[in-house]
């Protein structure tokens, strides 16, 4: 279970995340919502050891493990990844090396080159292709799929759905349902309302780096007006 407790993070002296407290546990998809600059990002970032921010007090812990203090490869190695907002691929790479970068692509154990293919057929189609060749929604599954090479059991999405036309979001949201059916865990920074309904199990809103409400998503989706009030729209 990942334990986030407190959590004051800064860029420079603007303090961006203001004590906010999560909890994600083992085969649960958890979205954390908020309008732009509210820190949601940032507290991402926080947890995966990332600066900038800068982390200047709370706990961050995984399967009761403290994470603070530690750089971020250590906390992959943990078996945490992350698909960062915008993706970050690189240009010049091809999508096997993408894949293969964290991991062998003669690995026979987790997940595999051939079971992200399996995930992502339109990949395989696409393995020779570099990074600037592919599409916005390629360019994602991509980014998933890097992750998931990690054999992580907790995976970090910022903005999954961003940018992304509507029956690619479709296709996210199944992937993220998908995934929680195998135990793993969630945690999805989010901006699209109606993606986060139909995935999360639960739903933070964060506002001004603070938590104001913490509900479940069968509660959301039954008081949805509530949602659009804390988040203003």
């Amino acid at each position: 279970m990942l334990q986030v407790e407190d959590i004051q993070a800064y860029y420079g002296e603007a303090h961006i995340v203001q004590g906010a407290s999560l909890t994600v546990n083992a085969g649960e998809v958890v979205a954390l919502l908020g309008r732009n600059g509210m820190g949601k990002t940032t507290l991402i970032r926080a947890i995966m050891g990332m600066a900038p921010p800068q982390l200047r007090s709370g706990r961050v812990r995984w399967q009761g493990q403290d994470l603070v203090g530690l750089k971020p490869h250590e906390i992959a190695a943990r078996r945490i990844a992350i698909v960062p907002q915008g993706r970050r691929l690189f240009a010049s790479l091809t999508v096997v090396e993408h894949l293969t970068m964290v991991k062998s692509a003669r690995a026979t154990e987790g997940w595999t080159v051939e079971r992200v293919f399996g995930l992502f057929p339109r990949l395989a189609e696409r393995k020779g292709h570099r990074g600037n060749q592919l599409s916005g929604g390629e360019r994602q599954m991509l980014a998933i799929g890097r992750a998931l090479m990690l054999d992580p059991e907790l995976i970090l999405m910022d903005e999954p759905s961003e940018g992304l036309a509507p029956a690619m979001v479709q296709r996210v949201e199944e992937i993220v349902l998908d995934l929680k059916r195998t135990g793993l865990a969630i945690l999805m920074v989010e901006q699209n309302l109606y993606s986060a309904l139909t995935t999360a199990d639960r739903i933070y809103v964060l506002e001004t780096g603070r938590v104001v409400l913490e509900t479940t998503g069968a509660a959301a989706n039954a008081d949805e007006a509530l949602l659009r009030r804390q988040l203003g729209i």
